[in-house]
């Protein structure tokens, strides 16, 4: 495990540290683990060079670090703390586990010691997000909650009506209570933050930002706008408009069979449908000052939107098929009219499907507090697999991880050829391990990222 990790670089889920001399910074990362996504902490270990320096005396700073971690954070956090020797050098790995918190500093309290990991950097979390810890910690999310200074009459109800009547489904006021599209609150019943901005009236007045501005540039910077459009629209709406701009942007060609001709576009629309969604469904509307943005380059698509991986998603769990939906209702109402099949299934469909129009894999990122998708016009050449490794892929696609010991019955194999074949697929890049520890028993193996 510590191979993989010196491979790595300091990121959300992995930092070094050089000793324990100071603990302050530790407990930071610590607190930003817990809140974040979880991670590993290193300590031993120079994090510029990653040379590998050891710590001295290393129970007694074990038990140091663990009086300390109890006395200075709250609630309680329990990470996994190991010794673990690396040519005569002892280190310390911490594991901490992403927890409902916020977790805190004692002596800074709450609102100045809440911390969160933004790439590799400890930050505070300002009043915004420590407001989401805790509607996380209360199981609620922010389109769950009453639009304030709303009344019923500010939801288009016909609208919503119509868009359930295309799926064949009624909306009634029971239908649309139970989806959350309104709420009561003192005995009343008023519009949630979702069913505004789902059909909101007076969506743009209440959140003037939840729009999407689409741009389509010249060459491959932002030096030169060619064409650009704000759309403003119910969000189900929004998905076909953003669509017919980015229609009207690229490029069309020309395939021609034996009897008819074959209009293909420059990209897949399924997978921009399927990134439009993703943005409009996961978009942090909390978020004052900052919108969904559709960049349009001569070699790429980028779509973004603000609000990075809700808490206690990573990138490699969300690509993996895990799902967390930050937008609770207006993920219900989208399932209800089918603009959404199976939760998390999304950027893998993106993947498999540009693997097959022979294109780039489109690239996932947090890039500060935003998520971005970028879609590439590059073609490349497709990699043959080895028959073991399909068979593996094929495997994993339909029930999603695999324990060594079933590799073996699948495929037939000795233990020692099994190691050698894992060993060979994480080092390429198409599977990933997952374990608690170092010497985990039933550490378990998922499809990655291919990198091209």
């Amino acid at each position: 495990m510590l191979e993989d990790l010196l491979k790595q670089q300091e990121g959300k889920t992995l930092e070094f540290k050089e000793s324990t001399k100071s603990l302050e910074p530790i407990l930071h990362t610590i607190v930003a683990f817990g809140n974040t996504a979880g991670g590993i902490l290193v300590i031993g270990i120079k994090d510029k060079t990653k040379e590998i320096v050891g710590i001295k005396d290393v129970l007694k700073e074990e038990e140091r670090l663990g009086n300390c971690i109890a006395d200075s954070i709250a609630p309680l956090i329990f990470p996994e703390i190991y010794v673990h020797s690396w040519k005569n050098k002892e280190l310390l790995i911490i594991k901490v586990a992403h927890g409902i918190g916020p977790y805190y500093l004692k002596a800074k309290g709450e609102t100045n010691g809440t911390y969160l990991r933004l790439g590799s950097s400890n930050r505070i979390a300002d009043e915004t997000a420590l407001i989401e810890l805790k509607r996380l910690s209360s199981n609620q999310s922010f389109d769950e909650s009453p639009a304030q200074k709303c009344t019923i009459e500010d939801l288009d109800f016909v609208a919503a009506k119509g868009w359930f009547a295309k799926v064949k489904k009624p909306l009634n006021e029971a239908k649309g209570i139970a989806l959350k599209l309104f709420v009561n609150k003192e005995s009343k019943i008023i519009p949630s933050v979702g069913g505004i901005l789902l059909f909101g009236k007076s969506r743009e007045h209440v959140f003037p930002d939840a729009i999407v501005r689409c741009a389509r540039f010249l060459g491959t910077t932002k030096a030169k706008v060619l064409d650009h459009q704000e759309i403003r629209a119910y969000l189900p709406d929004m998905i076909d408009l953003i669509l017919n701009f980015i229609r009207r942007n690229t490029s069309v060609s020309a395939k021609f069979g034996k009897i008819i001709r074959e209009d293909v576009p420059e990209y897949p629309m399924e997978v921009i449908r399927e990134a439009t969604i993703n943005a409009i469904l996961h978009a942090d509307y909390s978020v004052k000052g900052s919108s969904i943005m559709v960049a349009i380059f001569d070699d790429r698509i980028e779509i973004s939107n603000p609000g990075s991986l809700p808490f206690g998603l990573t990138m490699e769990n969300a690509l993996q098929g895990m799902s967390q939906l930050r937008n609770r209702v207006i993920g219900r109402v989208f399932k209800e009219l089918q603009l959404v099949e199976q939760w998390g299934s999304g950027l893998g469909r993106m993947i498999e499907e540009c693997n097959r129009f022979g294109l780039k894999e489109p690239k996932f990122e947090e890039v500060g507090y935003f998520f971005r998708c970028t879609l590439f016009s590059e073609r490349v050449e497709t990699v043959a697999l080895e028959p073991w490794e399909e068979k593996l892929m094929v495997y994993l696609k339909k029930h999603h991880k695999i324990r060594a010991k079933d590799l073996i019955k699948i495929w037939n194999v000795s233990k020692r050829t099994v190691r050698i074949r894992i060993k060979k697929m994480i080092e390429d890049g198409k599977i990933i391990e997952f374990a608690s520890n170092l010497f985990d028993p039933t550490k378990w193996y998922s499809l990655a990222i291919v990198k091209k």
